[in-house]
């Protein structure tokens, strides 16, 4: 009977499995979202919202207990400064599982997405081949008007230096000169 075990061995031993859980909270809170497999997503999910609680705390034993869990002090830095306080007013469920559709190719694993909620990042999209055309138009045009613009501004800067050659030119010719008369 497992009375009082928490958590799954992962087919790993003890230290290797902290060093997976180390590893996977702390790209979580690098990049706010990592793609593992479902069983450790769900592992990785409970560390992760403790570390978010302690980083809601903010005080320096919080800050201690974390960095003993988190490997990058930048990443530690980033759970205090930008994730806690972004979660200040929420009681908890900082992180969401996605299953992905189909397996790992190499070992038939389930997948999933591991994320922070109301992440500021963006999942990509797959474009289709009609939108890659439209990009790839829209650049194109784009780079059309930029390089117009700069023709433009060239032919400006030339009318310009030709405007002020001649006014120096005209600076430049004595107005006495038409008025004087020949020494014969």
């Amino acid at each position: 009977m497992r009375h009082n075990q928490s958590g799954r061995k992962l087919n790993r031993t003890a230290p290797h499995r902290k060093m997976l859980q180390r590893n996977l909270v702390t790209a979580l809170f690098e990049h706010e979202r990592i793609e593992t497999t479902v069983i450790k997503a769900k592992e990785a999910r409970s560390l992760a919202e403790r570390l978010i609680t302690y980083a809601k705390r903010g005080d320096l034993h919080a800050r201690r207990q974390a960095a003993r869990k988190v490997n990058d002090p930048a990443v530690l830095q980033k759970l205090f400064e930008e994730i806690g306080p972004r979660y200040a007013e929420r009681p908890g469920g900082y992180t969401r599982i996605m299953r992905l559709s189909g397996a790992r190719k190499g070992d038939g694993a389930e997948m999933a997405i591991l994320e922070l909620v109301d992440n500021t990042v963006r999942p990509k999209s797959l474009d289709t081949k009609k939108r890659q055309r439209a990009r790839q138009i829209l650049k194109a045009e784009e780079k059309a008007e930029a390089q117009a613009a700069l023709v433009e501004a060239a032919e400006e800067r030339a009318a310009a230096e030709e405007a002020v050659d001649e006014a120096a030119d005209d600076a430049e010719a004595p107005e006495g000169d038409a008025e004087k008369p020949d020494k014969d």
